[in-house]
């Protein structure tokens, strides 16, 4: 398995520069990984050290709390943050608080071995699943502490299949697993790694936290006018036909909506504009206009979104009619109901809770959209109820990460 697994490696490491000629994303995850030893050249033999690994901007997220906490924790350590990822490097590339930041090294042998030597880090912690067979190898023949944070496991996955064991024996790399659930526990178990502790989502503490800052927009503010508002975060296209229709042909003149797609190219800004019925500005031409006198503001640009979510009556999360289902907890922070498409959602614990709480709703179709859209919108019991649900759900399931931070003192 390990011959055939590094064997699709190199012929992997042949193609992706060809793909990359015809993919943007493809193009930067290959450009993106020319760079990632120059910018480790910084680091020095005596540095004391942490790296924390993320696939993309959920896990980076994920692994935010953990970060800041070390930083303020341990001053004397640097901290390295890489990404597997275009769409999670390229929007935190510049984080503050990390020492380096950039992205993993495609996973050979070579790149490892090199990786590895060149952080030495002194805590290694890998965010909920990137399971790299030849970086668990190196980190595990240097005996590197290492830890995986709000990590979730399933009966599918290849660790617990007969055929399983070439995976299985990477996981002897990690010190200990800091699981989300005690499913994931026990499946571990099954395959004799009691290194365990069911800690929770780190990502409960880091929307906890944006409840402690300053969160106005001012022309946020100016466009809601004390208006009943939709805030749709992270949407695709396949969600953007929804909620289109829904403003198109059932929205009251009351009602205020707020889009900000999770793709911001303009020809697509422009396709979602020109679909749109009603009077409609974007975030890039808001200067010098008077917001309120429109109902739909797109957000053609990033970094927003968590924000924007404090003025929503009503949010709609992306991605589950898509590649998968974005952040509903940052709504579900301030006590906002949560509405999200459905058939990609099975994968994220907090969807399932949200939608057995009843603080949630899954919609499928354009019916099913109109229809919550405004048994929510006339029903303010409902509302208040769903809202606060959320909210104290997200209460309820704080604190992983000072179960993690309690352990990695016993090791800085």
């Amino acid at each position: 398995m390990s011959l055939l697994y590094n064997l699709l490696l190199f012929k992997a490491s042949i193609l992706l520069p060809v793909v990359a000629l015809f993919n943007k994303k493809i193009k930067l995850f290959v450009s993106g990984r020319k760079e990632t030893f120059s910018k480790l050249s910084s680091i020095k033999e005596d540095d004391n050290l942490i790296w924390i690994h993320a696939a993309s901007l959920g896990e980076f997220e994920q692994a935010r709390p953990i970060i800041e906490q070390l930083k303020t924790t341990y001053p004397i350590y640097k901290i390295v943050v890489t990404f597997f990822s275009p769409s999670g490097y390229e929007i935190r590339k510049n984080y503050a608080l990390a020492d380096v930041v950039c992205y993993l090294p495609l996973d050979t042998k070579s790149n490892m071995k090199k990786f590895i030597k060149q952080v030495h880090p002194k805590l290694a912690i890998i965010v909920k699943y990137e399971f790299w067979p030849n970086l668990l190898q190196e980190l595990q023949n240097n005996n590197t502490r290492t830890l995986l944070i709000s990590g979730i496991f399933r009966k599918k996955q290849s660790f617990f299949k007969w055929h399983g064991s070439f995976m299985r024996n990477k996981l002897h790399a990690f010190d200990h697993f800091f699981v989300q659930n005690k499913e994931s526990k026990e499946l571990l178990h099954t395959i004799n790694f009691n290194n365990v502790t069911v800690s929770g989502d780190t990502r409960f503490d880091r929307v906890y936290e944006i409840l402690q800052q300053n969160n106005s927009i001012d022309f946020i503010e100016e466009f809601k006018n004390n208006s009943y508002t939709l805030v749709a975060g992270s949407t695709w296209k396949d969600d953007e036909e929804l909620i289109v229709n829904y403003i198109n042909n059932h929205a009251s003149e009351d009602e205020k909506f707020i889009i900000a797609p999770h793709n911001i190219k303009p020809n697509q800004i422009n396709e979602l504009r020109n679909s749109l019925l009603k009077k409609t500005i974007l975030f890039s031409e808001k200067d010098n206009i008077n917001l309120k006198d429109y109902q739909v503001f797109i957000i053609d640009t990033i970094g927003l979104l968590t924000k924007i979510y404090s003025y929503a009556d009503i949010a709609y999360v992306g991605g589950g009619l898509a590649t998968g289902l974005h952040n509903i907890l940052e709504p579900a922070t301030y006590g906002v109901p949560v509405v999200f498409g459905g058939n990609k959602y099975q994968k994220f614990k907090e969807a399932i809770d949200l939608l057995s709480l009843g603080s949630a709703t899954i919609v499928t179709n354009k019916k099913e959209l109109t229809t919550t859209f405004v048994s929510v919108k006339n029903n303010d019991g409902l509302r208040n109820q769903m809202g606060s649900s959320n909210q104290q759900y997200i209460k309820d399931n704080v604190g992983a990460t000072q179960t993690i931070l309690d352990y990695v003192k016993d090791i800085l």
